[in-house]
């Protein structure tokens, strides 16, 4: 096959009308080919001879879209010292855009097996894709107005009746008006997908018949995932992707997107050979004495972002999905592996000096789970300007309020108002605190309060896996139940917590089908189950739980003193008599010092002034905001609650009620409020006309 000298750069395949120029970065390889496959599967080798800066490179003609190719890297095998270079394995592109076929869990893709693997690992595809954007444009939520909504685009809509059979689990699917009419309806503005690049299941899954369903085992950094598209057609899931983007863009709501770059799919020195150990190992991984994988992220190795060409990689991969594929924004999983500058993290690191600088990737939201296994790796609070971070204090706070009969009054109050104990040092603002209660990794918000213990023995590991310590309580009951009372405790506090999550400040993110009562019937970490078991059952749906959600979010969105650009300071409000944010015991009078060390109460309310913030009404005339009072009673005796008089409010209307939502006549300042048990209540405040 002629080959011409090509181009050292842009990396990967890129294809023209003439053929396709193909580059390939590896620092210590002696000979590159570049293997091409047929329809038949017959393969052709093309060896690179050109090499210009380190980076191996030539131009086929008449090679186009569509076809599947590889690379065979050979070099020094010396482990010890880090090369693992084995021409019989069949790597993948680093910069494919799509793949193509099945991984098998076959001993030739092991590094101790010498018989070829190519017919055991995905292909990469040569792709172009001139997809009509037209009008398109990023709905742009600002981060005070964002409800993320963390979505599995499979999960989602594989048992959605409204969604066509064919395209249930796609991201055609996802793309569908049933999908988006419901993401509407419900109040979100960003949808956080799990990840969708393309990724492999690990051997050890593949050999008990399961697979890795959440996806955090990437493969390919720029590849949309193969197994998400509707019509299997070779490369088609990049048109299918950028379509769905463009839907979900036309209707408002964002798409951010949960990226896997601390680790690769080739795990530890036990683990497959499919790109990155065999284009050139020392250059993409963090090793240690004797070649050992440093494993910071539990997986089994660490991509090391010190190096140039993984720096590069990663933002490579950024800049493509925020462009190309107009995604809105990333959130980082395992954030602190990927800013270790030597063992510990680094606030200068290259990755976050590179993002920061990068006139693109310093424009999207870009969210930190700010935390890994490495040393020191709880680093909430930490991460710069402008990251946005994961809370998991707000998520065990609400859940010892509400589940556990735990108050720590304090702490509870810096997690309502945006934790400012976190954030405001740095300079950043409430919004930085991404405050959730339940994610994919856990139970279920139904779950949590329908199991004290874990049910997870059908992911093969004898229930091991999966956390033990969830803040959790099972309501008197463990498992399903019809039983009345444990069923209206259930009801009541699994309430308070969405109530809790959407009207606290910061940004509120809602596991997927929490919003309804999915359940995974106790299973709190089924990252390999990719059945009806992870998969939201839409004929299960609880409706009134469903309106409760609903209105919840609607009040947010109604009313900027739930979502604040800034942290309350307490200080006094002109002209009102109150300050901006006030605590009340049950007693109704402001809370003290004494009331703040109280490990007991359980009875709290919080009064939140909009009397300085004002809003634009439809005709652009400024109007002042509602002010609010939150009471929260996580007791399971009922109790009273005297509403603050003057200059607070001169009465007070419920607007929101985790009970049974009746409406509520208008109350006098100074009346008793009855609390039943595990109440949360929102009322709005009338204040006196001045």
């Amino acid at each position: 096959m002629d080959i011409w000298p090509g181009h050292w750069q842009p990396l990967g395949a890129t294809v023209d009308d003439g053929g396709t120029n193909f580059a390939l970065f590896s620092a210590n390889a002696t000979a590159v080919d570049l293997c091409l496959f047929d329809d038949n599967g017959m393969e052709t080798r093309v060896p690179l001879r050109e090499s210009t800066f380190r980076i191996w490179h030539g131009y086929v003609p008449g090679v186009g879209a569509g076809t599947r190719y590889g690379y065979r890297v050979d070099g020094n095998f010396d482990p010890p010292n880090g090369a693992h270079f084995n021409a019989s394995k069949l790597l993948a592109d680093p910069y494919a855009r799509a793949f193509d076929g099945a991984f098998e869990a076959d001993d030739a893709v092991f590094e101790k097996d010498p018989r070829d693997s190519a017919t055991f690992v995905p292909k990469s595809v040569v792709v172009h894709d001139e997809f009509d954007w037209a009008d398109d444009r990023s709905p742009a939520v600002s981060w005070p107005d964002t409800v993320i909504y963390e979505v599995h685009v499979r999960g989602f809509t594989m048992q959605h009746p409204d969604v066509p059979q064919e395209l249930r689990g796609t991201y055609a699917g996802l793309a569908h008006p049933a999908a988006i009419d419901y993401l509407k309806q419900l109040g979100i503005t960003t949808v956080e997908l799990l990840p969708v690049h393309q990724f492999v299941s690990e051997p050890a899954l593949l050999r008990r018949g399961l697979s890795n369903y959440w996806g955090y085992n990437t493969l390919g950094f720029f590849a949309p995932h193969a197994g998400y598209s509707s019509s299997g057609s070779r490369g088609e899931q990049v048109r299918e992707f950028k379509a769905m983007v463009k839907a979900l863009h036309a209707s408002g709501i964002e798409v951010v997107l949960d990226v896997v770059y601390n680790h690769s799919a080739e795990g530890d020195a036990l683990g497959p050979t499919l790109s990155l150990r065999g284009i050139d190992n020392a250059s993409y991984y963090r090793l240690g004495p004797g070649g050992h994988y440093v494993n910071y992220t539990g997986c089994g190795n660490t991509l090391d972002l010190r190096t140039p060409h993984m720096l590069q990689l990663v933002t490579d991969s950024l800049r493509y999905w925020a462009t190309e594929m107009r995604v809105d924004g990333f959130r980082f999983d395992l954030a602190p592996t990927l800013a270790r500058s030597s063992d510990a993290f680094d606030t200068q690191s290259s990755f976050l000096e590179a993002i920061n600088q990068d006139p693109v990737l310093s424009q999207v939201k870009l969210i930190a789970e700010p935390w890994d296994l490495g040393p020191d790796g709880y680093q909430i609070g930490n991460f710069p300007a402008p990251w946005t971070e994961w809370n998991d204090r707000f998520r065990n706070t609400i859940r010892d309020f509400w589940l556990c009969g735990a108050t720590d009054t304090r702490e509870l109050g810096y997690r309502l108002t945006g934790s400012s104990d976190l954030y405001q040092r740095s300079g950043r603002r409430p919004d930085a605190s991404l405050n959730f209660v339940t994610c994919h990794d856990g139970f279920t918000l139904h779950d949590l309060v329908t199991y004290k213990d874990k049910v997870n023995l059908a992911n093969g590991e004898n229930n091991r896996d999966g956390s033990t310590d969830n803040h959790n309580w099972n309501c008197g009951f463990e498992g399903e139940t019809d039983d009345p009372l444990v069923t209206r405790i259930r009801a009541a506090v699994t309430r308070a917590m969405l109530g809790t999550l959407l009207l606290s400040a910061g940004v509120p993110m809602l596991g997927h089908g929490d919003e309804f009562g999915r359940t995974q019937r106790g299973n709190n970490n089924a990252y390999c189950q990719d059945n009806a078991l992870a998969w939201a059952d839409w004929s299960a749906r609880d409706d009134s739980l469903l309106a409760f959600t609903k209105a919840a979010i609607a009040l947010r969105h109604e009313h900027p003193v739930f979502r604040r650009s800034s942290f309350f300071t307490g200080t006094a409000m002109r002209d009102t008599g109150t300050t901006d944010v006030g605590w009340f015991t049950g007693r109704g009078v402001q809370m003290t010092h004494s009331d703040w060390i109280d490990l007991h109460a359980r009875t709290i309310g919080m009064y939140l002034s909009g009397a300085d913030i004002h809003d634009v009404d439809p005709h652009g005339e400024p109007v002042v905001d509602d002010s609010f009072l939150i009471v929260m009673h996580g007791g399971l005796e009922p109790s009273t609650f005297i509403l603050p008089g003057a200059p607070w409010a001169t009465s007070y209307e419920v607007v929101l009620d985790n009970g049974d939502q009746a409406t509520t006549s208008t109350l006098a300042a100074g009346s008793t409020l009855d609390v039943p048990g595990v109440a949360f209540i929102v009322l709005r405040a009338i204040r006196p006309a001045n």
